[in-house]
């Protein structure tokens, strides 16, 4: 797992690697057998991906003028702007046209997420544009397809539809049932703070797999002809660049800089794992030529992030103060007040946690029993079958997602309570912040 995590971390390394790999083994080696790896591997890079999709985030509202910006952008500019661009560099490919289609037709990537978070911008924000523009891209890919290059390549819009079901919209049902699957069985906590961190390494090295794929089909073609890739990769820049720049004046000019900051992102990250995806399967033959030009992608993509996010602060100004969002351990380790102390002392053990939870009838947070607290009642002669209501709970200190950290470490000092409950604005629980999470923050500083 470490290794996989390594990969993940260093996209801009392990991917020009692949490549060059690919090339190497494709040119000296019969690689048909390769196109038997491409459902499973699209599998292995789109699953994992879906299980981590927060798809709840879609019904929270307040950020609508965003999303209509960030989706106009990303469906009414940069598709044609795409296009255009493909058109005036491969005016007699355009099998390559295609794939600066492609390129700009599937917005947002998982890394929309992470990035906006590093550079501190409006992450429940990104969040929904990176649902909104999978499903949007999902469903008008096909038809932006066959109206814009569908008299010159030949187009099977039954075969592409099919495959877009296959590999979006079936992984995303099936990645959600898991999801709900994990949070049942092992609780909101522990699924955040164990098991979601497993899963994005496996999409990446389903990325490199497809990445390997499509080079290792194409290595005679490139090597052949070394200029090609040069050729491709400056229309990809022009796309990106002009991409990055509208974006950019469009947030500054109508945003705060947390939505700004998601709208770049939103827009300028391109969802290259599923158009790589649909490439290499909707297309036969002509899909390597494609997936070339998304493969190609990835290169300009991930150095742009990780540009974007030192430049932050010069193009949007420094952030504002930091609120408890910033670092909450989303979902929080509890238990009912009729569930029994001999439940709680399993829970803490098995968790290697040291205090939870204990909820009324309608889900509202009563109060926290810590180890301590459980340990003096069975010291004490307490039948481990009684109902945690008799413990006397501490009472749990509640804040809101937006209080400044300043705020809480006051808080905590006037308490002296050191883990602190965070809750939403309609009162629900979203997860917990510790005098070690604090201390955290403040070494990073």
């Amino acid at each position: 797992m470490n290794k996989l995590s390594w990969l993940q971390k260093n996209l801009v390394i392990s991917i020009p690697i692949t490549m060059v790999i690919a090339l190497i083994y494709g040119y000296f080696n019969d690689v048909s057998y390769l196109k038997n790896l491409i459902i499973p591997l699209t599998f292995l890079m789109v699953l994992p991906m879906m299980i981590n999709l927060p798809i709840r985030k879609v019904f929270e509202g307040g950020d609508l003028k965003v999303q209509l910006a960030t989706q106009f952008i990303n469906f009414a500019i940069t598709p044609f702007l795409a296009f255009a661009i493909g058109l005036y560099f491969f005016p007699d490919n355009h099998y390559l046209v295609l794939g600066i289609l492609l390129t700009g037709l599937l917005p947002t990537s998982g890394m929309t997420i992470s990035w906006t978070g590093m550079a501190k911008g409006n992450i429940p924000a990104a969040i929904k544009m990176t649902i909104f523009g999978l499903l949007l891209g999902s469903l008008l890919t096909p038809i932006y397809i066959n109206l814009l290059i569908g008299e010159n390549v030949d187009i099977d819009m039954m075969k592409m539809v099919q495959q877009v079901v296959i590999i979006v919209l079936i992984p995303l049902i099936i990645g959600h049932l898991i999801q709900r699957a994990l949070i049942h069985f092992y609780g909101m906590s522990h699924y955040q703070e164990k098991l979601k961190s497993k899963f994005p390494p496996f999409s990446t090295l389903g990325v490199l797999g497809i990445v390997f794929v499509a080079m290792a089909l194409k290595s005679k073609t490139i090597i052949g002809s070394p200029i090609l890739l040069g050729q491709i990769l400056l229309p990809l820049v022009l796309l990106y660049l002009a991409n990055f720049l509208l974006s950019t004046i469009i947030g500054k000019l109508l945003f705060k800089r947390g939505d700004a900051i998601a709208l770049l992102y939103g827009t300028v990250m391109r969802n290259l794992s599923i158009a790589l995806a649909i490439a290499m399967t909707a297309f036969g033959e002509e899909g390597s030529d494609i997936a070339l030009v998304i493969s190609l992608g990835y290169i300009i993509q991930v150095q742009m992030g990780a540009w974007i996010v030192k430049l932050t602060d010069r193009i949007y100004g420094k952030p504002a103060p930091s609120v408890a969002e910033d670092f909450v351990h989303m979902g929080i380790f509890s238990l009912h007040q009729d569930d029994t102390l001999r439940q709680a002392i399993q829970l803490l053990s098995e968790e290697k946690i040291h205090s939870l939870a204990v909820l009324d009838n309608q889900q509202k947070i009563q109060g926290l029993v810590s180890m301590e607290q459980i340990i003096d009642s069975v010291a004490d002669g307490a039948d481990l079958d009684n109902p945690l209501s008799v413990l006397p709970l501490t009472n749990a200190l509640l804040v809101d997602l937006q209080q400044p950290i300043a705020s809480i470490v006051n808080d905590m000092k006037r308490t002296h309570t050191y883990k602190i409950v965070v809750t939403n604005k309609k009162g629900e629980v979203e997860g917990i912040i510790s005098g070690l999470d604090i201390l955290e923050y403040l070494s990073r500083k």
